[in-house]
């Protein structure tokens, strides 16, 4: 039988989508709500980008850009995201399902991930070592001897990191017509 974390990273992205649904369902949202939760997620869609541009997954361990100040800043931008948008809904309910899906998904997905990081590259324990795994620190904990490679556009594509902004901004969409909806008596 498949350990939990295997199972937690096949369902995380279709799950994603069924939360989706259930989001904009229980969503209420307000223009107020929408704007603070927009400021709420734009960090943690910057958080991603540049992770993205940083990251060749599989061909070296990730240590320069948001990976000098924490391990995992894809999961971390996806967190922000979800509390943006938990705001934006002014549910409970969503804001609850985010925790649960959180800590059942992606925790164990992030440990799973770190493992693979461990057997494959021999620096990953120095480096989990000297790098918070999800909140960042202050202070970068990249090697000053080492060159450190800068943000590349070519991954941010590569990786179509792109698709988490036409995301966000397709349900921020939906959110503005609910709301429009909303106030015309419509739902």
């Amino acid at each position: 039988m498949p350990e939990w974390s295997h199972i937690a990273r096949r369902i995380r992205v279709p799950l994603g989508f069924l939360f989706a649904l259930l989001y904009f369902w229980l969503a209420r949202p307000t223009w107020r709500s929408l704007a603070l939760g927009g400021i709420v997620l734009l960090p943690g869609l910057l958080i991603r980008a540049l992770a993205s541009g940083h990251v060749r997954k599989n061909e070296a361990l990730a240590t320069s850009g948001p990976y000098a100040y924490m391990r995992n800043p894809l999961y971390l931008g996806s967190l922000l995201i979800g509390i943006g948008f938990a705001v934006a809904a002014r549910s409970l309910s969503v804001g609850v399902g985010l925790v649960i899906m959180f800590l059942a998904i992606y925790l164990p997905v992030i440990r799973h991930e770190e493992d693979f990081l461990r057997q494959r590259f021999p620096e990953f324990d120095e480096y989990a070592r000297r790098v918070p795994r999800l909140f960042p620190k202050l202070v970068s904990s990249s090697n000053a001897d080492s060159e450190v490679p800068s943000f590349s556009l070519e991954l941010y594509l590569k990786h179509r990191e792109y698709n988490a902004l036409v995301g966000a901004l397709a349900m921020m969409a939906a959110l503005a017509m609910k709301i429009a909806l909303m106030r015309t008596g419509l739902r």
